[in-house]
Formats: C-alpha cells, sequence, structure tokens
C-alpha cells in the first residue's frame, strides 16, 4: 500500500483506474457503488474521492461531477495494484510463427513484430534501434479510442511518430526507470501537446544491435493486458534473432 493511503482509499482508487480504462470518462461514487463490492455508501466513497484528489491522485474535469485518475495514480496502479492478463498459450505460438520467417533479417524481423504487437494490443505499436532506424504500425487503431477523436490530439499524436530524434530520444536518451518495463506519459515528458497519451516501452539486444519496443495509445491503456504482451514481444525477438 502507497504510504498515507488507508486500504480503503487504495480499494477506491483501484477501482475507480479499471472503471476509467474501461470506460474512457470520469467516474462518480454511484458508478462505483453499483459495479464494485466496496463495502461503504456512496456518501463514503463520495468523501474518500474528495481525499484522493486533495492528495493528487484524482482530478476532477471542469465539466464533469466525476473523476479521473492523475499519472501519479495511473503509476501506483501500475506498480501495486493492477493484476496482469497473460497471453494463453495459442496466442504465444502464432504470434512466434508470425514473425519466425524473418529471423534472418532483423529489420523485416522488427517490422512483422511491430505489425503483430499493434494487431493484439489494438494501439499503435514502435520499434527503433539506436542506429536510427524505426518501425510504426496500428496507426488506425487510433481512431478506436476516445480521447482521439480530437483531430488537434491526432495530429500531435502522428507528427510525434514521425519526429525520429523524438522517438530516439525517448527510447533511447531519457533516463529510464531501470525496470524492463517504463510506463510513460506525455505530461511527464514535458511535452503539453501529448499530455492525453500513454507509452510503454521495452529493450531488447538482437544480433548485436540495441532496439526499443513501445506501444502508444491514450493515458488510459489497458496495462494489465499490454504490459504481459509487450514482455513476450520483446523476449520473442530475442529469442527468433538467435535462431
Amino acid at each position: 500500500m502507497r504510504e498515507g493511503l488507508t486500504a480503503r482509499q487504495t480499494q477506491i482508487l483501484k477501482a475507480l483506474i479499471e472503471e476509467y480504462i474501461e470506460m474512457a470518462e470520469p467516474v462518480g461514487s454511484e458508478a462505483l457503488d453499483k459495479k464494485y463490492s466496496l463495502g461503504v455508501s456512496p456518501a463514503t466513497i463520495r468523501n474518500e474521492m474528495v481525499t484522493l484528489t486533495k492528495l493528487g491522485y484524482l482530478r476532477q474535469p471542469h465539466t464533469s461531477a466525476g473523476r479521473v485518475p492523475a499519472p501519479v495514480a495511473m503509476k501506483f496502479y501500475i506498480d501495486q495494484l493492477m493484476e496482469e492478463r497473460q497471453m494463453s498459450l495459442a496466442d504465444e505460438v502464432k504470434a512466434k510463427e508470425e514473425v519466425w520467417d524473418s529471423r534472418n533479417d532483423l529489420d523485416e524481423l522488427l517490422e512483422e513484430a511491430t505489425k503483430a504487437l499493434a494487431e493484439r494490443t489494438r494501439n499503435v505499436a514502435v520499434a527503433a534501434t539506436d542506429q536510427g532506424k524505426v518501425w510504426h504500425a496500428g496507426y488506425s487503431n487510433v481512431f478506436n479510442s476516445p480521447e482521439f477523436s480530437d483531430l488537434r490530439i491526432c495530429a500531435n499524436l502522428f507528427s510525434f511518430l514521425e519526429e525520429a530524434e523524438k522517438l530516439q530520444e525517448l527510447f533511447f536518451e531519457r533516463e529510464g526507470s531501470g525496470s524492463p518495463i517504463d510506463v510513460l506519459f506525455g505530461e511527464e515528458l514535458g511535452w503539453p501537446e501529448l499530455n492525453p497519451i500513454g507509452i510503454v516501452t521495452t529493450h531488447f539486444k538482437a544480433k548485436g544491435i540495441n532496439g526499443a519496443l513501445g506501444v502508444i495509445g491514450p493515458v488510459r491503456l489497458s496495462y494489465p493486458t499490454i504490459i504481459p504482451v509487450l514482455r513476450y514481444f520483446r523476449n520473442l525477438i530475442e529469442e527468433v534473432a538467435r535462431a
């Protein structure tokens, strides 16, 4: 449990984040009361949400009575609260089959892996090497997220994906957390035009080359699903490249 939060606050925060990831809109106390067995009244949930807002874990959009999680809450959820949903064995085998024929050519391998990763995560997938090469896939997935109904945000995201220098900075020049899987938010990166963006990254080494793999989408990415998939693809690239 995070220092300063009670067990009840942690339980409410977890439920609110999971509801937000699923519904893509601010979450109110009534919705949490109806859907989750929190064992307290809507009024108590509401009071705890006010406290969590004062502590910086939740935010209240101007146009809504509901709350959305702040980046610090999402990081807390990812690090300590979420339950990962692993890929099925059948899906792992299928992914390996999709990239196996490209094992002798790293460029082709990363192109195929990026396509397969985008298909499974239903978001944008990116691969890059520290030599400056970049692969993207899944652009059309952006339009599945309500956050990207704002064309200005879409334009900012697509512009970012086309800027090789920014991607190199993101993957190879920025000081990471030291974790095998890193989660970042546009807000943290100091790029205001990318505030609604969530990014999950990992690094690999294949055929003597340092590379990175990432999934990019809204802040409310389905982290319990995406993190295990990204981890699998990192290991898959390294394994297939050795074959």
